[in-house]
């Protein structure tokens, strides 16, 4: 790595600074957890002010797929960067965008077939609801109105996302009042690699038959439930869905920004059941952790019910909507992937995941281990203290960023075996001594 350090005067100033102007995610300003101060970044490590580096066992919020400082897709964003930055989308198209869209449709499911290109992964989960709201508007159903989510599941930040994810157990149960309401299935119970048992969908479809004249949409993330508990389910279930969304007539989206782009061990989750969504969601590693940038792809049944419909268009347009620079990263990223045989990369990773993870089943702490793609899981029996698991994570050199009882890993796809190992030892040494 480049040798970038701050003096020890200018850190502490970052900090002090950080702690009177900056508000953090999910932190509070009144007891707010310590930051550490990232001064430069290359493949799967971190550099901080001090000159401390730290494997980074969290792919920036599972995004950076690729490590940092990747000298294909800097490349991508310096060659964008002379051409245009940033163009409106209205009325204006670019070579970027327009690469995207038809790459996106390539390699999603079949008959995904349109793409709007929004600005992050909330931003996402907002189009695909407006979505189905109004092809049902459109088609002369605008009582269809309401969503079927499930339990332990989690879409994101801004309102429409926050209504669907989980009410009781979510981040949003503070919000309850204020949010539309919607309607929740209990969470599968059937793990990923069990042999499937019907009664695990009994629930849900009793839902699904009884409100379908209300439903415009089912929303879930397939196979992984991740920021609601890191749950790995069935892909049976999913296909029941698929079938229950048909029969029942009820699009089904498909929020895949955390699961997307080989993160599980198929290049999208939807695949472990052979299915396709009425509307997928994506974002997080579309851009390989460079920019922000979000898609939602539909059907031609949907965008031609939307844009037949009384509107005569979809009612949408972010400002930095197909932005030239994110779409121009997002294609060398895409690239990047597609040329490499990632299957048996994420396959390695997996099955060194796995067997690291073993020395953590003798601890009394410990509920459960489990990992499926490039997600690897510790389930401690109690919460753990994020400050105080951070620090102690930050002196062994790795950072992991645990939440409730899960401490878990995402790493880059470029990780070495002994980078795992590295990365799962660290861990084991801060948790075995909760």
């Amino acid at each position: 790595m480049n040798s970038i350090t701050s003096s020890t005067t200018d850190q502490s100033q970052i900090l002090l600074k950080d702690q009177q102007f900056v508000w953090h995610p999910y932190s509070s300003l009144t007891d707010p957890i310590p930051a550490y101060e990232v001064v430069s970044a290359e493949g799967v490590y971190l550099r901080l002010a001090d000159g401390t580096e730290l494997i980074d066992g969290m792919s920036s919020w599972w995004c950076t797929i690729h490590g940092y400082n990747h000298q294909q897709l800097n490349q991508a964003a310096k060659d964008q960067i002379d051409r245009v930055s940033h163009v409106m989308f209205g009325g204006i198209t670019h070579e970027p965008a327009v690469n995207l869209c038809e790459k996106l449709v390539a390699i999603t499911p079949p008959k995904l077939q349109k793409v709007f290109l929004a600005d992050s992964g909330s931003v996402g989960v907002e189009v695909a609801i407006k979505m189905a709201y109004q092809y049902w508007i459109s088609q002369g159903q605008a009582n269809k109105n309401k969503l079927l989510s499930l339990r332990n599941g989690y879409h994101g930040d801004t309102f429409a996302a926050m209504s669907v994810c989980d009410p009781v157990t979510g981040m949003h149960h503070l919000f309850d009042q204020v949010v539309s309401k919607q309607y929740f299935a209990p969470a599968p119970q059937i793990a990923f690699d069990q042999d499937w048992d019907e009664t695990d969908i009994g629930d849900f479809e009793q839902i699904i038959s009884q409100h379908c004249n209300r439903l415009a949409a089912v929303i879930l993330e397939p196979i992984v439930q991740g920021a609601g508990g890191m749950r790995f389910y069935s892909p049976h279930y999913l296909r029941r869905v698929r079938e229950l969304c048909d029969k029942h007539n009820v699009l089904l989206i498909a929020d895949e920004i955390a699961t997307g782009f080989g993160r599980t061990g198929k290049l999208f989750a939807c695949e472990w059941a052979d299915i396709s969504p009425d509307i997928l969601c994506l974002g997080k590693a579309i851009t390989g952790g460079y920019m922000t940038l979000a898609a939602t792809l539909c059907t031609e049944e949907v965008s031609d019910g939307i844009c037949k419909g009384e509107a005569g268009c979809f009612m949408h347009g972010p400002t930095f909507m197909g932005n030239p620079l994110a779409c121009a990263v997002a294609n060398a990223s895409i690239d990047l992937l597609l040329s490499e045989d990632w299957q048996s990369n994420i396959k390695r990773i997996e099955s060194k995941l796995k067997s690291e993870l073993l020395q953590f089943r003798s601890l009394e702490t410990v509920a459960d281990i489990r990992a499926l793609g490039a997600i690897g899981v510790i389930e401690m029996i109690e919460p753990v203290n994020v400050a105080q698991i951070q620090r102690e994570f930050v002196t062994e050199g790795v950072w992991v960023r645990p939440f409730g009882k899960l401490v878990y890993v995402m790493p880059p796809f470029i990780t070495t075996d002994l980078q795992i190992e590295e990365l799962l030892n660290a861990v084991y040494r801060v948790v075995s001594k909760l």
